[in-house]
């Protein structure tokens, strides 16, 4: 604990006035406090001057109120052990005053301060705390509001620590909506930069940039130093994704020396490691060596598990670059090393426990007030049975109606499904295809190949027989799909004069024919590479087809060519004068929405543009999620 040496002769006056003022009042919210105590400067030692007062008159709330903004001070200058301890004192005064704002506080803070700390089971159980605390209030006030704010905040970072970026995302919109209803520009200016973080992480360039920016907007605003250099480092953490390492480099190092005179060691040593991640992109190797070196010995001085992790990796990625593996191999062993106690601390399986019970918490609550509701309905039912009767016919002929709509909307989704189904059929054997198959298969009959006419002829009509087969089944067998997207690309393949490396990969011991897939989805991806990626590519050829277990349960079927890429195709095809119009994609994609409706998760499809270093296209990948049934 501190010893809070808050003396009053270090204090104007002017503020001791205010602060007898605040005894005899007795304020019971920050907000409420923060006007009696006015425009002053409020700095350590009259906060530790206020807490001292406030403890003598046993006026708690004050107590709390004190130590909960040292508590910020520390925390701001990424003191953290200090901060925690703080805190903590300032929940127990929180306790001994009975003030749920200042207790949610309190909470909410700890939480931040252990998310900061990669002690990630500590952060969620103090925000889950404080954010069902909060929630018992039916009007909360302002503080409140803002303190429900910082919780869905850290449950988000928690997410975003759990690679669950959707649902971080989710949390963060949430906050933002309570942030513009108070016009909590601070707080906007983080979640702004929160929600980049996210997008970054999923690989959506362009929507992180534009929230950094957003974000560095409300930060020039608040003028807040500590803010800007944040957004600064993200933004060029985001131009070395997109290749613009010189214009990266010059924000780091102009920031540099900004988070240097603030002191803020934790954003000092990403921006060496950056910098050094930079200068490998850039081949700069010994100013990549002396940046990461400087950002290890920050990391290990402050105890930065994430940061140990992060200058690991790439000094083993700079000695490889060098070609001294034994260096590099001794730095991939210490990155290795800290990921492994980033990965302990997370606990996933505790910090999902702890979610599922919070959340059964929840259902458990509505269902008591539902209870509540259904009792007093009952009740005032039981005084007039006439009502009782309509209300009974109302419902009845409600059921009805609803009953007739919900047969409707099924007889008008299996419509629907029908025509997926049919245009499907006719995607996959329209006149175009069949005929071009039909005269290669003809041009070895007249060239006197018997063999491959035959051998081809053999395929030709195997695939006409499976398609017509599966067209009249929902759901088929990953093996017998894979079976007839291999004679397609086969038949296929002649057009090409057998220039295309089709090749399949199974990963993870799958087993291909107890995974069950709707009917013939692969083949329009597989023609619009052919079509659209390959067939305006000189030199070597190749589609890959790979099958792997993915996260959550899912299988992911990643088709990947070394075309020409979307755009590319997409000139191309403007070009023309007869265009291929390609309709197939869509049709699949409406067919795997119509299928998800009666699973738990969703199919989904991700189109992925492949660049080399030098941002040129070097190929386009799809990603479909086949969830496991």
């Amino acid at each position: 604990m501190f010893s809070h040496d808050g003396n009053s002769q270090d204090i104007p006056p002017r503020l001791q006035d205010r602060v007898d003022s605040l005894l005899v009042v007795t304020p019971q919210t920050c907000q409420e406090i923060d006007k009696l105590l006015g425009t002053f400067n409020i700095d350590s030692t009259a906060l530790r001057y206020i807490e001292q007062r406030s403890l003598s008159k046993k006026y708690y709330t004050g107590q709390a109120y004190a130590l909960n903004n040292l508590g910020d001070i520390y925390r701001n200058q990424s003191s953290y052990s200090k901060s925690l301890d703080l805190y903590q004192e300032a929940l127990k005064a929180s306790v001994d005053a009975d003030n749920i704002e200042c207790k949610v506080y309190s909470l909410n803070m700890i939480s931040t301060v252990y998310r900061h700390t990669d002690a990630f089971n500590s952060a969620l159980d103090y925000s889950q705390d404080a954010l069902e605390l909060a929630e018992t209030v039916t009007n909360p006030s302002t503080g409140l509001k803002r303190s429900i704010i910082i919780a869905l905040n850290n449950i988000g970072g928690i997410y975003q620590m759990l690679e669950q970026y959707e649902l971080a995302i989710e949390k963060y919109e949430k906050a933002m909506f309570l942030e513009k209803e108070l016009n909590d520009k601070l707080g906007l200016a983080i979640n702004h930069l929160n929600l980049g973080e996210c997008y970054e992480s999923q690989g959506k360039l362009e929507p992180g940039l534009k929230n950094f920016r957003k974000s560095m907007v409300y930060y020039e605003i608040i003028d807040s130093k500590t803010g800007k250099i944040k957004c600064n480092y993200n933004i060029a953490h985001i131009y070395v994704h997109q290749g613009k390492i010189q214009e990266a480099i010059r924000i780091l190092q102009s920031n540099l020396l900004k988070a240097i005179s603030l002191n803020e060691y934790k954003i000092i040593t990403n921006i060496y490691i950056n910098l050094g991640w930079a200068f490998i992109r850039q081949e700069n190797y010994d100013a990549a060596e002396t940046n990461l070196e400087s950002g290890l010995a920050l990391a290990e001085k402050y105890e930065l598990n994430a940061e140990k992790a992060d200058s690991n990796k790439f000094l083993s990625e700079l000695w490889i670059k060098r070609d001294d593996y034994e260096k590099g191999m001794k730095y991939f062993k210490e990155s290795k090393k800290y990921e492994e106690r980033i990965t302990k601390s997370l606990n996933i399986r505790y910090v999902n426990d702890m979610i599922l019970r919070y959340e059964s918490q929840i259902r458990a609550n509505q269902l008591e007030r539902l209870a509540q509701e259904n009792e007093s309905v009952r009740l005032k039912l039981k005084k007039n049975k006439t009502m009782l009767i309509i209300i009974g016919i109302f419902l009845i002929l409600l059921i009805g109606i609803l009953y007739i709509l919900y047969r409707q909307s099924q007889l008008n989704a299996d419509k629907k499904l029908l025509t997926l189904e049919q245009s499907m059929l006719r995607s996959q054997m329209n006149p175009h295809f069949l005929f071009n198959s039909l005269n290669s298969i003809k041009l070895y009959i007249i060239n006197n190949e018997k063999k491959n006419a035959v051998h081809y002829l053999n395929k030709f009509s195997k695939l006409v027989r499976k398609i017509l087969e599966a067209s009249s089944q929902r759901e088929i067998s990953l093996a017998e799909e894979l079976e007839t997207v291999e004679l397609y690309m086969n038949i296929e393949n002649i057009r090409f004069s057998n220039e295309i490396n089709f090749n399949v990969h199974i990963k993870d011991d799958l087993d291909t024919h107890q995974i069950k897939i709707p009917s013939l989805i692969l083949q329009p991806f597989l023609e619009n590479a052919l079509w659209h990626g390959l067939s305006s590519k000189d030199g070597l050829k190749n589609i890959d087809l790979e099958i792997a277990k993915g996260k959550n349960g899912f299988i992911e079927i990643i088709i990947t060519d070394n075309g020409v890429g979307r755009d590319a195709a997409q000139k191309i095809k403007d070009s023309k004068i007869l265009k291929r119009k390609s309709v197939g994609i869509d049709i699949t994609k409406e067919r795997l929405a119509n299928f998800s409706r009666d699973y738990e998760n969703y199919f989904h499809v991700d189109i992925i543009d492949k660049f080399d270093e030098h941002t040129n296209p070097i190929g386009t990948q799809i990603v479909i999620y086949i969830p496991t049934i």
